[in-house]
């Protein structure tokens, strides 16, 4: 009999950052997640040079409240002025160090994974050549990855919307980087708003075509509308149960950017939506591999020009309609009928 999909859950820690370490570790524990991820930001100004003791009170306070950090994201916020793709040399190898070093807090802090999103420090400047920028990510990146294969973590290129940035935008794109650099610890991710405004299928149909390859370490939630999940149009009972359906293993963060009323309604709301959805798939006839719904969060029309092929080893548009996960709605969904 296989295991129920119980993945960990965990909270994007800058949705709290307006309170102490310690009292974000509380109350992501006292409403329900298995642990932070935790975007470096959030620690100091220099993040990348916390000192050893710093780093290990971090751990011990999440630890103590039963959370395990998972990993970081939002990787380059602060030092200012880094970017991956500058055409000045000095300016990426000042980012390369940044990088290697968050490698190293990462593990330091018990994390396994680190999400390199950072919109605005891979950015493009004006008239430069894409694929000489291409090249240029492509040595920080590598840079990282080996960094993490002697750290033990996971770096993930995370594909973005094109209103972020105009470089990596689906998970082709960051799948060809992924494969350029040709390292184990180098691997991508999905962010459900990202690939809501930026990918051709929808996400449970991305996750069957993607999570095949391998390639796909990492997985954030939010709603295409940049709120949590459950907070839009987007539902989510597909991805889930298409995450569940190919075995993945990996950690689930939520990461909202628009909170309301504030961050901690918003952590709230998302962690009982989801363990919500989960008790459903679980409680479904074959459990959550098996459950039955649309494969749909939303489809933007298709982008221009055709889909590259997948080996097997591994814009902005319209929306369809949505339907509830369940087969006949919400009112025939299995579970118990109070």
């Amino acid at each position: 009999m296989e295991s129920a999909f119980r993945p960990p859950i965990a909270l994007c820690n800058e949705v709290l950052r307006d309170r102490p370490f310690a009292a974000q570790c509380a109350f992501a524990a006292a409403v329900g997640y298995d642990g932070l991820e935790v975007a470096p930001f959030t620690l100091g100004d220099e993040p990348h040079r916390l000192p050893a003791a710093d780093r290990t009170a971090l751990r011990r306070t999440a630890e103590a409240q039963g959370l395990a950090i998972v990993g970081l994201h939002w990787l380059l916020v602060t030092p200012p002025g880094l970017s991956i793709t500058s055409p000045d040399r000095a300016v990426r190898e000042r980012t390369v160090d940044v990088m290697r070093r968050l490698v190293g807090l990462c593990a330091d802090l018990g994390g396994r994974v680190l999400v390199h999103g950072s919109p605005a420090q891979r950015r493009l400047e004006p008239g430069d050549d894409p694929e000489a920028a291409f090249a240029r990510a492509r040595e920080c990146f590598a840079a990282a990855a080996r960094e993490a294969e002697q750290a033990g973590v996971t770096y993930c290129v995370e594909p973005l919307a094109p209103a972020e940035t105009p470089f990596l935008n689906t998970l082709d794109e960051a799948a060809r980087m992924v494969e350029a650099v040709g390292s184990p610890a180098l691997r991508t991710m999905v962010d459900t708003s990202a690939a809501g405004r930026a990918e051709a299928l929808p996400l449970p149909a991305l996750l069957d075509r993607w999570l095949p390859t391998g390639l796909v370490a990492h997985v954030q939630l939010n709603d295409t509308n940049r709120r949590g999940p459950g907070e839009g149009r987007d539902r989510f009972a597909p991805v889930l149960a298409a995450l569940a359906r190919h075995g993945y293993r990996g950690a689930i963060s939520v990461e909202p950017f628009d909170y309301r009323p504030d961050g901690a309604a918003t952590a709230a709301r998302a962690i009982g939506y989801i363990r919500g959805i989960l008790e459903t798939l679980e409680a479904a006839p074959g459990g959550a591999a098996e459950a039955s719904g649309p494969r749909s969060v939303g489809a933007p029309q298709a982008r221009r020009g055709a889909e590259r092929g997948l080996a097997p080893r591994g814009a902005e548009a319209g929306r369809e309609p949505l339907t509830e996960a369940a087969p006949g709605g919400a009112a025939e969904a299995s579970g118990p009928r109070w």
